[in-house]
């Protein structure tokens, strides 16, 4: 029997195709779609983004969590 190989399409970056120029930390409803419900940072192989704007929004997620906008972690 032939195995079949998943093949999954590579995502586009959603950042890069709605050309958003800078991400902003005190959007926390746009920053918290890159978060999973333990509050980690969803990596970049599974959310699309591109090296680029994934370190943006590391760092927007990194200042909204210092100002209390966003949690650290999620209370089980």
């Amino acid at each position: 029997m032939a195995e079949r190989k998943f093949f999954q399409r590579k995502r586009a970056c959603r950042f890069c195709v709605e050309k958003t120029q800078a991400l902003d930390y005190k959007d926390s409803s746009l920053l918290r779609g890159f978060l999973t419900e333990r509050g980690k940072i969803i990596p970049r192989r599974i959310s699309g983004n591109c090296a680029r704007h994934q370190r943006q929004l590391t760092v927007s997620i990194h200042r909204s969590r210092n100002i209390a906008l966003l949690p650290f972690a999620e209370e089980r």
